[in-house]
């Protein structure tokens, strides 16, 4: 073999390297810059996913290239969380696939359900008009012996993992399954112990989230209200009086103040008018206000208003007495404040 022979076949060889070599590289090749997260539509094609992965993406058209040698055309809908290095073949194996990323979501208490499924509609694609329309299914609801009003109970504040993609009925089922893992045999003994039933201890503490955001504050209030309760006092609780005020004003009405014409609105929900506890919870209750009632503090406090000398926290009174002074100094600091609504 001459040696024009040999400089052709090395010249063959030497294409052929740097094509294997440059054909590896596309399908194999680390193609992902930086760690990111890839959100893919229903809507999305494989040019809209290139476009999203540009900044990211050492050459976003090898993408499309791989994407066709593979006969890959729609990528499945998904949160899809990418790493540094990653080939165009890892990509598209994981958007053909529809291998997600679960992610956490957190929520804490929620006054509405509207509020509440506004709030998880800004971390998964469902949005908040599908999820209500699934938590107020009048067959779940009949099933699980809940109401429209009273379904906000089931979800607890928290923090879940759950896919992305998660539909509202699986993610309404999977709330409430962790509802009913929430209610252990110790929470369920202690409500036994106070005479309450689940929905009754979810009410009351729902109250005393909206009394009091001192962790410290909450069994004091709730036993407060137990004791009412016992005695056959009204609860004369105000959150719910504002709960009341906000069904006729509307849920962004603002309420600083409870004035006295509010306490004659007639609603099964105030509880000037009405012994016992409301119909239903008026707000989502934390974990913190579930427990302060289940471990209520056992005292001889009847009443309780603002403390004025110590701002965010009450004024407990035994007597009645005692509480109109406390209350009288409540107002005239209202007075001098300004605040009149």
């Amino acid at each position: 073999m001459n040696k024009k022979v040999l400089y052709i076949l090395s010249a063959i060889l030497l294409i052929a390297g740097i094509l294997g070599y440059n054909y590896y590289q596309k399908i194999f090749g680390k193609a992902i810059t930086k760690d990111q997260v890839l959100f893919v539509l229903s809507t999305d094609n494989l040019v809209d996913v290139k476009k999203k992965i540009q900044d990211y993406s050492k050459s976003p058209e090898t993408f499309l290239w791989v994407s066709a040698k593979k006969n890959f055309s729609k990528p499945k809908v998904g949160r899809y969380v990418l790493k540094e290095g990653m080939s165009n073949n890892d990509l598209v194996n994981m958007l053909r696939s529809g291998r997600q990323t679960p992610l956490k979501i957190s929520f804490n208490n929620q006054d509405t359900l509207e509020k509440f499924a506004g709030r998880i509609a800004e971390q998964i694609e469902a949005d908040s008009i599908s999820l209500i329309t699934s938590f107020t299914n009048k067959a779940f609801l009949e099933e699980n012996n809940l109401t429209e009003k009273s379904v906000l109970q089931i979800f607890i504040p928290n923090t879940y993992e759950f896919y992305w993609t998660v539909s509202p009925e699986k993610f309404r089922t999977k709330m409430l399954v962790a509802y009913k893992r929430f209610w252990n045999e110790s929470r369920l003994k202690k409500a036994r112990a106070l005479n309450l039933s689940k929905d009754e201890v979810i009410t009351l503490a729902s109250i005393v989230q909206k009394e009091t955001a001192q962790n410290v504050e909450r069994p004091i209030v709730a036993g407060l209200y137990l004791n009412r309760l016992k005695k056959g006092m009204p609860l004369q609780a105000d959150p719910t009086i504002i709960y009341c005020v906000k069904e006729v004003k509307g849920q962004d009405y603002v309420v600083k103040r409870v004035l006295t014409a509010d306490l004659k609105i007639n609603s099964p929900y105030n509880t000037y008018l009405n012994r016992g506890l409301p119909p239903t919870l008026i707000a989502m209750p934390d974990i913190s206000a579930i427990d302060g009632v289940l471990n209520a503090a056992k005292h001889n406090y009847y009443y309780m208003c603002v403390n004025v000398d110590k701002l965010g926290y009450h004024a407990f009174a035994k007597t009645l007495s005692q509480h109109n002074r406390n209350a009288s100094k409540y107002h005239r600091w209202l007075n001098s404040q300004g605040v009149n609504r």
